[in-house]
This record gives structure tokens, sequence and C-alpha cells, in this order.
């Protein structure tokens, strides 16, 4: 079992990384851990980049009470204590701004879509929970209906949140919604975001349950690829026209019109 001291150092190394790969900036962001006897997190109003171990604050298992440390705990621990509460499996959360997937959250969207073979495999959809001022019971009310079967998520004009058994696979988790945000912001930049069907997803459902990267009760977190019912294409396929065709287009709009008019 690892001692208070060695997870601190985790922390002052998730920080050092979120911070150099720009997922944060300033003073934003929190990382904390459960240990045995109580909860360490990172102080507030300073740069997660620039940590040091006697830095990090320890408070009680519920986090209410501070244990040790001369910094005052993340004022918005309670997201923290919300997923620790929810999730006995889960032993770190990382909360950040990534660029691309705040954009998201910004825009209105989730980062639901079957794109990547590898994000289905590891860490499934990641939905948007609605908006809640910081710090407030708002936004841990806005989080709860997503947590349990969900090991990310974004956080509708705000960042994103991502947990798990180890500081490492939340860190992992918050690199790969990051990383699936911007692949698929480069898809919708060039026209289209070319899903998997449903055979190929189930497919690789079922390969990540037998291997053990995720259990038959988190096939909620594919729900924005699980569904049975058929999509619509009456306005959901994306067509592209060149700039010739288009003019042609609006050409014969124009002339129908006329024709209607006259």
């Amino acid at each position: 079992m690892k001692s208070d001291q060695e997870y601190k150092q985790e922390i002052v190394e998730v920080g050092r990384r979120l911070y150099e790969r720009g997922l944060i900036v300033a003073g934003d962001g929190n990382i904390s851990v459960r240990v045995t006897d109580g909860i360490l997190t990172t102080p507030r109003s300073v740069c997660k980049g620039f940590l040091s171990p006697d830095m990090i604050v320890k408070l009680s298992p519920d986090g209410t009470t501070k244990i040790d440390g001369t910094y005052n705990a993340s004022t918005e621990l309670p997201m923290h204590m919300l997923i620790y509460n929810m999730r006995p499996d889960i032993k770190a959360v990382v909360h950040a701004h990534p660029p691309c997937g705040t954009g998201y959250a910004a825009a209105g969207y989730a980062l639901d879509k079957a794109l990547i073979s590898e994000v289905i495999l590891t860490l499934g959809c990641i939905p948007l929970a609605g908006y809640g001022t910081p710090s407030t019971n708002e936004i841990t009310d806005a989080m709860k209906p997503f947590i349990e079967k969900h090991d990310a998520l974004l956080m509708a004009n705000h960042g994103a949140v991502a947990y798990g058994s180890s500081l490492e696979s939340a860190y992992g988790r918050m690199e790969t919604l990051e990383h699936f945000a911007r692949i698929s912001l480069v898809a919708k930049l060039l026209g289209r975001e070319r899903e998997l069907d449903k055979e190929q997803v189930d497919k690789l459902i079922d390969l990540r349950e037998r291997a053990g990267y995720m259990s038959s009760d988190k096939r909620c977190q594919s729900c924005g690829f699980l569904s049975h019912e058929p999509k619509s294409k009456d306005c959901d396929e994306l067509i592209t026209l060149t700039r010739s065709e288009l003019i042609e287009l609006v050409k014969h709009a124009s002339q129908l019109v006329k024709q209607n008019l006259s």
C-alpha cells in the first residue's frame, strides 16, 4: 500500500502533466485521491502545474474536516465527494478544462458518437451534464444522473471530470476525452463524422467485456451507440456540395420560384 507521501507525489506529477499538456491553465482544475483514512486533494487558487507535496491538503473521509495541510482545499471538492460516494470503485478524480472537450461542452454537445474503436473499448461515450454554478449544489445535481454508468463527463460551459480506480487511470481518461474531442472536431471540419454501425459497436462492447476493460453493467456507458432503434435518415445525413454544384442548385431553385410567380 502506498503512503500518503507517495500519493502526494503522484498528485504533483499529474498536476504538472495537466498543465504542460494545456488541459488546465492558471489556477484551473483540481485533483483528489481517496486513501484509507481520508481524501488527499489539491489546494484552491494555486496553479496545479507547480505544486509540491507539502501543498496537498488531507481531509477526513467525508471531506468536511481538514486533517493536515496549510492550504485550503478546492471549493469544487463536493463534485469529487459525490463521485466517491456514488462509486465505491473510484479512488481518484481529475477535473480540468481541456480546450476541445470544453469547447464541445460550451457548444452543448456530448462526445457520444461511435467514431473511434479505442474510445469505445476503454472509455465509452462521454455525456454532457447540464450547467451548474461552480462550487454549488447545482453542479453536483447536474452530474448525479451520469456518474454511476460513466467514467468521464463533460460539464456544460465549464469543463470536464474523469475518474478511475487509480490516479493514473483517471488522468488517462481525461487525456482520452480531449484526444477524442480533437479527432471529432477534425472529422466535423472535414465535413463528415462516419460512425461505426451497430454490429461493429456490438463487437467492440463484447470485446471490452471479455477483456475486462468494462463490465456488462457499464453498457449504458455506450448509450450513444447501443440503441436498437434505427437512426432516422430524414435529417441526420450530411450532404456536401462543391461551389459549382451549390451555384447550380441555387439557380435552379430561383428559376422554379420565378415560374411559380409568373
